[in-house]
């Protein structure tokens, strides 16, 4: 398995980044994501996040402006959440 540096895509589509560069959208796609393990942690960590912040009182929308994501994620995060 190879290790890479994540490219950041500036905005950029996948598609848009392949045609710049020449070169197929799987590849950029490669280039541009995080590794599994990278991405399932940090995923992770803004559900506990999240949790935390809904301990608090916090409402969804303010959850979701905190964290940087959508109500929707707030939602599923603490859908899923394990029951304490």
């Amino acid at each position: 398995m190879q290790t890479h540096e994540r490219i950041p895509r500036n905005g950029l589509t996948i598609r848009e980044l392949a045609a710049r560069a020449g070169v197929d959208p799987r590849t950029v796609k490669r280039w541009t994501s995080d590794p599994r393990d990278v991405y399932l942690s940090r995923a992770e960590q803004r559900r506990e996040r999240i949790r935390e912040l809904r301990e608090t009182g916090l409402s969804y929308r303010a959850i979701a402006a905190e964290v940087g994501c959508s109500i929707g994620t707030v939602h599923n995060a603490l859908k899923d959440a394990p029951s304490a």
